[in-house]
């Protein structure tokens, strides 16, 4: 079974979003989805009700999320770690053990950052939406080949 952890900064807004989308979008799959951040200001907490809004106004489910840190377990745990921005797989570059085979890249495929709406208005929340939607679609059509 493959499995994917989306990573951005406290786990509150881009990467349970984008758990969110790739659990609809992958469904019946059988690939595990979980997220996390590189920082645990926020741990168990739910998804910011901003993300929230936007995504369950597209049909998305956060049902069940809670905020977590990502651990050295996770190296292990998932094949593919996908960082929302440069600076989060800078932190999971350093995180990551010798020995992991997970494969962690950026989450966009064109390398770019998803940006960080939590500072920003609603339309913030809106492009983040519309760029994880792409992005696992991408990523998707990689893991079903």
């Amino acid at each position: 079974m493959t499995s994917v952890l989306f990573v951005c900064l406290g786990n509150i807004c881009r990467s349970p979003t984008a758990e969110a989308v790739f659990r609809a979008r992958s469904a019946n799959l059988g690939i595990a989805i979980d997220s996390a951040g590189t920082g645990a200001w926020h741990a168990g907490e739910g998804p910011d009700p901003r993300s929230r809004a936007e995504g369950e106004r597209r049909g998305y489910s956060f049902e069940g999320q809670t905020a977590r840190k990502v651990t050295v377990q996770d190296f292990y745990d998932f094949d593919f770690i996908l960082a929302m921005d440069a600076s989060n797989l800078s932190d999971l570059r350093d995180l990551r053990p010798n020995d992991s085979q997970a494969n962690l890249s950026l989450f966009l495929p064109d390398g770019s950052d998803v940006p960080d709406p939590y500072y920003g208005g609603p339309e913030g929340f809106s492009r983040v939406v519309d760029l994880i939607e792409f992005a696992s679609d991408f990523w998707l059509a990689q893991m079903t080949v």
